[in-house]
């Protein structure tokens, strides 16, 4: 335990910065060491700045977390819960999807379910052996194209699907600092100005009553800070990353490559993701008043002639 406070930056002996408490983390970018009450109160203050800074949520907004169970997920339901649990104008719920993998995602269902009944949110579950007749332990044997490129694929459609039937205007991901830095790398490496565009806390380049507006709360948390969070709250969340995610070895090599860089030159994840959003605001022009058409086969929207789901899943039941 020890070691593994000291790998995530905790303070063992230094004080915090702005009280005579212990620190327990120290955050080498900013210089400074936080005890757990001041800790709490910068993560809330940073998750507020980007709610508000952003207008991630407004008004009359239904916003749907997607839940999946893990720490960053749980995380966005406390903090959109404790920030407008009030609000009679705003209503949070939580979607999870049950992918079908076996001896994972039962169990976090049922983590799921307790969190929501916990804050006492709507919780809604769909299967993909229920939407697509299959479950991610089929198609992982199936698949020829990119198992974890399909998986998630299948995810974002579904999400996008159930919480525009539901009638939610917004998708809270629990996307942090981390993840964000990884997909700005791994889409200037492969080329995909399109996909780059889409980086900030609230991407969508086409406007389309089909695609229900997704917002990430979490882009300016660093990783380990979120888990160091969820920790502190003492939350029943699975703390594992899923057992196929080897197979994504880009971004695990990103993932490795970023974290040498950020404990060379701290602050460098920060500096990565604002540039980005200044680089985005250019990107977008060029996708200003375009339209997108719909999947002859299933009717959501693509730019193909058939979806990327349709095209997963037909390649997936011949191969």
């Amino acid at each position: 335990m020890a070691q593994q406070r000291k790998c995530m930056g905790l303070g063992e002996k230094m004080k915090c910065s702005f009280c005579s408490k212990k620190s327990i983390y120290s955050r080498k970018n900013d210089g400074r060491d936080y005890c757990e009450n001041h800790f709490r109160r910068d993560v809330e203050k940073k998750v507020r700045r980007t709610l508000s800074k952003y207008r991630l949520v407004v008004p009359d907004d239904r916003v749907a977390v997607a839940l999946s169970g893990g720490k960053d997920s749980a995380n966005i339901l406390y903090f959109l819960k404790r920030i407008f649990g009030e609000n009679p104008k705003i209503e949070v719920a939580a979607i999870t999807l049950d992918q079908g993998i076996k001896g994972e995602t039962r169990k976090n269902v049922k983590i799921a379910k307790d969190f929501c009944r916990k804050f006492g949110v709507a919780h809604h579950v769909f299967t993909f052996k229920e939407e697509f007749g299959m479950t991610v332990d089929q198609v992982k044997n199936r698949d020829k194209v990119g198992f974890c490129a399909a998986c998630g694929a299948l995810r974002r459609y579904l999400i996008n699907k159930k919480a525009r039937e539901l009638g939610f205007t917004k998708v809270a991901t629990g996307h942090n600092l981390d993840d964000e830095c990884q997909s700005i790398i791994m889409n200037l490496l492969k080329g995909d100005l399109v996909k780059l565009s889409r980086v900030g806390p609230m991407p969508g380049l086409i406007r389309d009553g089909n695609f229900v507006p997704r917002i990430k709360p979490l882009i300016f948390v660093q990783e380990r800070e979120s888990r160091l969070f969820a920790e502190l709250n003492g939350m029943d969340v699975n703390y594992c990353a899923c057992k196929y995610s080897k197979f994504n070895a880009m971004r695990g090599e990103t993932k490795i490559y970023l974290n040498r860089l950020e404990e060379r030159a701290p602050g460098l994840k920060y500096s990565l993701i604002e540039a980005s959003l200044k680089m985005n605001a250019m990107l977008k022009v060029g996708f200003e008043g375009k339209t997108i058409g719909k999947c002859k086969k299933c009717g959501e929207p693509t730019s193909q002639e058939l979806c990327k789901i349709c095209t997963i899943l037909e390649g997936v039941k011949t191969s």
